[in-house]
Parts: structure tokens; sequence; C-alpha cells
């Protein structure tokens, strides 16, 4: 099968090729909503700029400015753009590969494997097995196993309880209010919350939230807001508190993410 030029922008049309690693482009505006559907094939979600949420039935996902999503072929998952994204979609046939991430992963994308991913895109879809773009397509399999996989997955509870609170807190993650608080809202006492949290989520209530709060950080800076103001809408009482914690989490100062808007 051959994609007539320019390029397709459907993903069914990428779905049944012969090649192992074909690339999409495609440009997003803020807000937009992609809603929950599936691929035959693997997926690399990544955009050059702007950031997308991603939601599973029981996860969510952060996909930040160099960052990508793996998603394996037959996940069901939605996509939330936020800022204009410029996204470039990798379909990686899952037989035709040598080896392939295992589960959907947020990784790093490094300075080469985003040239890889735009120089793909810049060659015939239908290239040849001893074409550029099947080396360059050799190159990016060898890239993808060895990126490292960032700390943006959120799960999602399945206990009703926690639904709830957990609801409240994706809508407003500077809420200050302790497990205690939360019992008149969940019905549940704290100590039946704290046990639901290690059970359903596998993480204390403190640590779910601040990976929660640092997933809307994440968004609000790639959006060009101050350090100080985000640090105060996600529940911090100083900037210097929230650049730690988020340096300590995310491998890298919030201050990495403004300055990057600006170069």
């Amino acid at each position: 099968m051959t994609i007539a030029s320019p390029r397709s922008t459907n993903p069914d049309d990428y779905q049944d090729l012969e090649q192992p690693i074909v690339v999409l482009a495609k440009s997003f505006a803020d807000g937009h909503f992609i809603a929950p559907h599936e691929h035959q094939r693997d997926q690399l979600l990544y955009a050059t700029s702007g950031v997308m949420r991603l939601r599973t039935q029981h996860d969510a996902w952060m996909v930040p400015p160099d960052g990508a999503a793996y998603i394996p072929a037959g996940l069901p998952h939605s996509v939330s753009i936020h800022g204009n994204v410029d996204m470039r979609t990798l379909y990686i046939d899952p037989f035709a590969v040598r080896t392939r991430l295992q589960g959907l992963n947020v990784v790093a994308v490094s300075s080469l494997l985003k040239e890889l991913i735009l120089a793909l895109g810049e060659e015939p879809v239908a290239y040849g097995p001893d074409s550029r773009g099947s080396l360059i397509a050799q190159l990016i399999e060898q890239e993808l196993n060895l990126a490292q996989a960032l700390s943006l997955h959120v799960p999602l509870p399945r206990d009703t309880r926690l639904q709830k609170l957990c609801a409240e807190l994706l809508a407003d993650p500077s809420d200050r209010r302790t497990l205690d608080g939360w019992s008149d809202v969940t019905g549940a006492s704290e100590r039946t919350l704290a046990r639901l949290f290690e059970r359903d989520l596998g993480m204390s209530f403190v640590q779910w939230r601040q990976r929660v709060r640092f997933q809307s950080a994440l968004e609000a800076l790639s959006q060009g807001a101050p350090v100080s103001v985000v640090a105060k809408l996600h529940g911090y009482r100083s900037q210097s508190a929230f650049s730690a914690a988020f340096g300590k989490a995310m491998g890298y100062a919030p201050s990495k993410v403004t300055t990057g808007l600006q170069g």
C-alpha cells in the first residue's frame, strides 16, 4: 500500500503497511480532545511542542515536551491537548521489530531520537528495505530501547470511595486536606482511606497527591506560568520547597521547563 503525497493524516492508513515503523504528522489546537480509541500497531506519541494528557481506563499520564508515550497495540486511550501541539506519531508493527517496550510508558526523548523521528517523517511512507528510511527506522528502534522511563504515571482508583476523593484532587491539586479531612466526603475513616490507597493505587495518599500536583504543574509551566505562581497554585507555601520536590521527582528543576520555552 502506498500513501499518496501529501502524507495522510488518517491513522487508519498507517496500520497495514509493510514498513515496521512509519510516521504520521498532525497538528492540534489547544483544548482539542481525541476520544477513546485504539490501534492495530504499537504507537509512540510525541509532540515537538505543547503537552498531552493521556487517559486509559485505570491510569492517567502526562506527556511533557521532550517526552513521548509508548502505547501498546489494542489499548484503548484518549488524549487531551494542552497548548498548540505539533504531533509526530510513530506506528510500530510489534511483529516486525526485534524488541519493543512493554506496557504503556512515558519515556524521555533524546536529541538523537527527536531528530530521527523528524527525519523519518521526511522520508517516503513506503520506504524500501535497504533505503535511508529503513536505516532511520532501525536506529529509532534502538534508541527507543535505551529511552529512560519518566515518573509521570497517575494510577486511577477502582474503589468508589477513592474515586470521589481522587476526582476532586484532580480538579483542584492545591487542595490541602489530609486524609482525615476527606473522611466526611468519602464516608470512610482516615485509616480505611490509607489502606485503600496502598491496596488500590500501590502508593500512599501523599505520594499520589504529589504526582497529581506535578502533572498539573508541568502543564502550567509548559504554558509559560512563572514558577512562583505554579508553586502557590499547587499547594506549596514557597517556591524553593516546590522546586526541590519537583526536581527530586522529575529529575530536573521547574525552571528548566520555562527556560526551554524561551529558548
